[in-house]
């Protein structure tokens, strides 16, 4: 599991644990950390769907959830985030 204590971290810039075979929900708390320029959590096993928090990231330019089991849609949210330069939800249960 990714624990949701690292959203006591706002200081952070890259939380990169890709290909380390966690399970478990992407934890919303995530959104307090405020300086995150890359999340990197493909290729594991995470479940569940995309925290609409994530948009609240407006440091945020990496976002890398290939390789996982997440379903549900796209939140739109996501598409009100200036700096993001590269999303990737490739082998996922994704809609929308």
């Amino acid at each position: 599991n990714i624990p949701s204590q690292l959203g006591l971290v706002p200081s952070l810039k890259k939380l990169v644990v890709h290909e380390n075979k966690l399970n478990g929900t992407i934890p919303t708390e995530l959104r307090y950390i405020f300086n995150l320029d890359q999340l990197s959590l493909y290729d594991n096993y995470l479940s569940g769907s995309i925290p609409t928090d994530l948009s609240t990231l407006s440091k945020l330019e990496f976002l890398w959830l290939g390789d996982n089991e997440l379903t549900g849609t796209i939140p739109p949210e996501l598409g009100t985030m200036s700096a993001l330069r590269w999303i990737m939800f490739s082998s996922n249960q994704l809609t929308g």
